[in-house]
Parts: structure tokens; C-alpha cells; sequence
């Protein structure tokens, strides 16, 4: 069988700090099946440069867009891969065989979504520690009741089965593509790898809550209202009994 062909996209915009190691991780995986495709949103800096000079990149556009999530439905218009990785400026695939990685754990499978583990890192590109939320060992679409426990660099889907990004939302529009994407999934194989190194810059409060709140309606909008308050308030009483006894200790 023909070996797996991926469409990697990567989004910038005024990303000339964080771009390079990403282009660079990308093009010195050691395996090649790929195609590079990045997405700018008409940078002011030196970013569509960067871009343009690099040996790594299959093809690029730089136009205004509106916002990320219609940025990254340019990218899924213009994929030809048989899977899709989005991977954003700053973050990098794990190690130089990831992709062999990825390859070598489904085998002659061709399952519908591929998923992993996440390592944070700092702008050093020291490792913080592996993201808070782990991966389920098994991953289905009631999974994301628990919050986003795939991260969604992570979460590799077949080209065809994938939807575009709900605009709609601003923050959150990942996480409820991740929830359709597997609603529509037969088949969901844990490599149970490291695959990405995340970077850790942290986010406004104003956009966290922001974020917060539409990841609260997408859990609505799935899982119902009542499950998910019930939910909401055992999260709120496990996080103050836990704070209750750092502060006994």
C-alpha cells in the first residue's frame, strides 16, 4: 500500500520570531510524503520574507483574512494530502521522525483520525512539562465532554472527512471542529507519541474568558445543558477542595 501523503498548514501572521523553527521542523523530518502549505494574513513584518525565502515550504499565500479559523479554511481549500496537520507558528512537530512515527503506528491502517501527546515548551524551546490535559487512550467524540484533551496540532484527520472551521467562533471554533470531525470518524488510532512541541506564551485574560465562554456553548450545543452544568459545578468543587488542601499543607 502507498504510503500515507500529509498537507501540513501552518498560519502567520507577524510571526517572523516564531516562524522559523516551525518551517524548520517541518523540513527536516525525515519523512518526506508531505506537502508545506502556509496561510499569512498579509503580515506587516517580516514574515511573507521568511515565508518566501524558505526551501521548506510547498506553496504559501499572503492576503488579509478574517481571523485564524477562516485562515485555516484557506489551508483545508488548498490541501491535497491524504491527512491534514495544522500546526501553528511557534509550535513544531516533536522530533525529526515524527511523521515516521505517525507512519510506522498505523501500519497498512488507514484510520479516519490520528492523535497524540503534547510537550509545552518556552520561547528557549526548553521543555515545561507535557500538557495538563493528557490524551485519552481511547479518544471518541463524547471524549471532549471533559474539555479539549487533544491538542488540536495533535489531532490529525483524514483531508476528506474534514469539515471547515465554524467562523462563528472567534476563540473556540478547534474545539467543535474536533467534536465533528470525530462525530463523523469509524476509526481513531492512538500513536501514543509525543508529537508536538507546543509553545507556552500564555493568552490574554480577556481572550481566555472569551475562549471559555464559547467552549461552554459548543459543550451545550453537543452534550446538552444540564450534563454540562453538572459538570461545570463538580470541576468548580474539585478545584476548591484541592486548593482547600494546598492551603491545609
Amino acid at each position: 500500500m502507498e504510503k500515507p501523503f500529509f498537507t501540513i498548514v501552518t498560519i502567520t501572521y507577524n510571526a517572523e520570531k516564531t516562524v522559523g523553527i516551525t518551517l524548520e521542523s517541518v523540513g527536516n523530518q525525515s519523512y518526506k510524503n508531505y506537502e508545506y502549505i502556509a496561510i499569512d494574513g498579509a503580515s506587516k513584518d517580516r514574515t511573507t520574507q521568511i515565508l518566501k525565502s524558505s526551501p521548506y515550504l510547498t506553496k504559501y499565500i499572503s492576503e488579509p483574512d478574517n481571523g485564524l479559523y477562516d485562515a485555516m479554511n484557506k489551508g483545508l481549500k488548498l490541501a491535497t494530502g491524504e491527512y491534514i496537520i495544522f500546526l501553528n507558528a511557534g509550535d513544531a512537530l516533536h522530533s525529526k521522525d515524527t511523521l515516521e512515527k505517525i507512519v510506522d503506528s498505523i501500519g497498512e491502517n488507514r484510520p479516519d483520525i490520528i492523535y497524540g501527546e503534547t510537550a509545552l515548551v518556552d520561547t528557549d524551546r526548553n521543555f515545561i512539562g507535557m500538557r495538563r490535559l493528557h490524551a485519552p487512550d481511547k479518544l471518541t467524540w463524547k471524549s471532549f465532554r471533559m474539555g479539549m484533551l487533544v491538542c488540536h496540532q495533535a489531532f490529525i484527520v483524514r483531508r476528506e472527512l474534514a469539515p471547515e472551521y465554524d467562523t462563528q467562533y472567534r476563540f473556540s471554533a478547534d474545539y467543535d471542529w474536533c467534536i465533528r470531525c470525530m462525530k463523523k470518524s469509524s476509526q481513531i488510532h492512538n500513536t501514543h507519541h509525543t508529537l508536538i512541541d507546543y509553545l507556552n506564551e500564555g493568552i490574554t485574560t480577556q481572550n481566555h474568558k472569551a475562549s471559555l465562554k464559547e467552549r461552554y456553548d459548543i459543550m451545550v450545543r453537543y452534550y446538552g445543558r444540564i450534563s454540562v452544568t453538572l459538570l461545570h459545578l463538580w470541576f468548580a468543587v474539585r478545584y476548591y477542595m484541592s486548593k482547600w488542601v494546598r492551603n491545609q499543607a
